[in-house]
């Protein structure tokens, strides 16, 4: 995509779960879990640009999703009727490489890039925890990818803990994998098989390392209700050991190298897309708000 380079960029970096156990279930029908959210260095690009119109416009629409759907509208206009009307209008462009319900959290790092981007333009003074709760009305994703920090997930997924994996835990290199289908996540967490009685453990020993004993409580049931992400999780378990991430339907596998990781995602089947990317321990759009509110303080 050509973007003009007067626009402001900033990055919204996918997220997978290396385990994702659910522990409960709420009398509001939310289920608790355990996780770890690892971010990545890849995701989408989001491009701002102010207008005199007063109005935010994403002029690059997904797909079959509508304004009142999309999550970086809904993050705007949420962002606007917490702090009043805005001193100017923004016009939004993405580059969209992450998949739609791949259980990457595309969606969801989306509207927390919107949500710190326009708090910086439209220099609201939200701190970091403000615009958290404002993203957790949007998707129990929203949150982690606002403090933008891999991190322990409890709770719905909103309790969040900031960690770093030490180095005995292998290199910090993914191949996810994206099979020919999406996945309903309410299909998911309604399916009567659904495990929901995990039980709780605590967070040090899974941050020092990821046994076999952690897993993703949904990866049965997809694989069940899909037969793609079942096919995928066999072709991939010729390699590595494969997990579903989050819902799914995306699947991933930790290797050694970059060159190990690529090596698999060349073999990867015609009917399937992949990348390969490294885990990061701070996702690169906070540095760049960072740079951003830095320049605008130093022209006033």
């Amino acid at each position: 995509m050509s973007t003009p380079t007067d626009w402001l960029a900033f990055s919204s970096p996918a997220k997978i779960n290396l385990f994702l156990h659910i522990t409960g279930r709420r009398p509001d029908g939310y289920h608790t879990l355990q996780t770890i959210f690892q971010l990545l260095d890849y995701g989408d690009t989001l491009y701002f640009h102010p207008n005199h119109s007063n109005t935010v416009n994403l002029l690059t629409p997904l797909a079959d999703v509508p304004d009142d759907q999309n999550l970086i509208i809904r993050a705007a206009r949420l962002l606007a009727d917490h702090v009043g009307p805005p001193p100017f209008g923004v016009d939004i462009r993405i580059n969209k490489r992450l998949p739609m319900g791949g259980g990457l959290g595309g969606g969801s790092s989306n509207a927390a890039t919107t949500l710190l981007a326009l708090n910086a333009l439209w220099k609201s003074g939200l701190s970091t925890r403000a615009l958290a709760d404002l993203g957790l009305r949007l998707g129990a994703d929203v949150p982690v990818f606002v403090h933008g920090h891999t991190a322990w997930g409890e709770g719905v997924g909103e309790q969040l803990t900031p960690l770093v994996r030490p180095a005995q835990n292998g290199a910090a290199w993914f191949l996810v994998v994206k099979p020919n289908c999406e996945v309903s996540t309410a299909s998911v967490f309604s399916h009567k098989r659904l495990t929901r009685d995990t039980p709780i453990r605590k967070i040090a020993p899974a941050v020092e390392r990821l046994d076999a004993s952690y897993r993703n409580d949904c990866q049965a049931v997809v694989s069940e209700i899909y037969e793609a992400v079942n096919q995928a999780l066999t072709w991939l378990g010729q390699y590595a050991e494969p997990m579903l991430t989050g819902t799914g339907s995306c699947i991933f596998a930790e290797f050694t190298s970059q060159a190990d990781a690529e090596q698999v995602l060349n073999k990867l089947p015609d009917q399937w897309t992949g990348f390969v990317a490294k885990g990061v321990d701070t996702s690169p759009l906070l540095s760049e708000v960072r740079s951003f509110t830095t320049c605008e303080r130093q022209q006033m």
